[in-house]
């Protein structure tokens, strides 16, 4: 059985509002009880986050064998891999490695607002700076400008930036990434914009191999549906990359079959 529902970081959203959210996915289950559950959350690397979610769940399914584990966890084990590296580029952008002796290490996945290079969120905020930054300067604004004002339906740079800050949410922001993509070849700054981004994911890769040397699995939607960006990635990384083929779900099955053969 699947069944879907609405997203929480336990690092960051409300406790109340993450126990309201799981409560109300699992009743969906109906009668149903798994032997075991492995839950990749966002925010599961904070200790005390992590502590939350499993008591939660170990209330909620009593006698369950519990297992919770950073999201990226999960895309690793669902690509059918125990070690290597893990590429995630969506909304926000995160690299993460696990060697065979289960050592683990991790770059990135900061935030938005703080982080996120080469994310969705952060090509859209530097489109948003190039085509601004021509406003400034009394230049055109481009075909990148053009698709920018037509994604935020503003008449002008003006108008749009009324309607940047007018996005709270990394996944509006994210949204906006479509505006690079689509003018890049029209457009030096889309262009450039792309380039730098696959330049700071490679980035959040390198050091990882200190602890293993790859193989690197290709995730997260943008990374994964925009081919200019991934050719310019692998370019950059020196290791085997793979791409994600299965939903990072069925790595949260795998872990947990692998809880009852313990």
């Amino acid at each position: 059985m699947d069944v879907e529902g609405p997203g929480a970081n336990v690092a960051t959203v409300e406790h109340r509002l993450v126990d309201e959210r799981l409560s109300a996915l699992l009743a969906r289950f109906g009668e149903e009880r798994p032997d075991a559950c492995c839950a990749g959350a966002a925010g599961a690397e904070v200790p005390a986050a992590r502590s939350r979610l499993r008591e939660l769940l170990e209330r909620r399914l009593p006698g369950c064998r519990v297992s919770v584990v950073h999201d990226t966890r999960l895309v690793l084990a669902a690509a059918g891999l125990d070690a290597g590296i893990v590429l995630i580029a969506g909304t926000g952008s995160v690299a993460y490695a696990r060697a065979a002796d289960g050592r683990e290490a991790r770059r990135g996945g900061w935030g938005w607002l703080v982080g996120d290079e080469g994310s969705g969120t952060w090509i859209a905020r530097e489109a948003a700076r190039a085509v601004l930054a021509r406003a400034d300067d009394g230049l055109e604004l481009g075909p990148l400008g053009a698709k920018l004002l037509a994604a935020c339906r503003a008449e002008d740079a003006e108008a749009l930036k009324a309607s940047l800050h007018e996005l709270r949410e990394s996944g509006r922001w994210a949204a906006l990434a479509s505006a690079v993509f689509e003018s890049e070849a029209a457009d030096p700054a889309a262009r450039a914009i792309i380039v730098h981004a696959a330049e700071a994911l490679a980035a959040l890769v390198t050091p990882l191999c200190d602890l293993i040397a790859g193989p690197v699995v290709l995730a997260g939607g943008l990374l994964l549906h925009r081919p200019s960006l991934e050719n310019a990635v692998r370019e950059r990384l020196a290791f085997d990359c793979l791409r994600l083929e299965q939903p990072p779900v069925e790595g949260a099955v795998r872990l947990a079959e692998a809880l009852l053969a313990r």
